[in-house]
């Protein structure tokens, strides 16, 4: 019996809008095939990084950095996901 890895990044963005959320999802489906890429939008009451949507990522293997660097590069903050509680 064989058994892979998958990984999971989740990242923070500033991504509000749906029609934002579709167009960076169709670029980075296209930049990486291999990847299962959704967005969940969130409430936007807080500023930014406390009010953020999500982006999550799934596959064998991920390189955070090449996605952060293709949301950055189209305007858009973006990071990983880091355990923090926010006022």
């Amino acid at each position: 019996m064989s058994y892979y890895l998958i990984m999971v990044e989740v990242f923070i963005t500033n991504i509000k809008l749906e029609n934002q959320a579709i167009a960076v999802l169709e670029s980075l489906e296209s930049d990486f095939p291999d990847l299962l890429i959704n967005f969940d939008l969130e409430d936007f009451q807080a500023p930014y990084p406390c009010g953020h949507s999500i982006l999550r990522v799934e596959g064998k293997s991920i390189n955070p950095q090449s996605i952060i660097n293709c949301l950055r590069l189209k305007g858009f903050e973006c990071e990983v996901l880091v355990d923090k509680i926010c006022h």
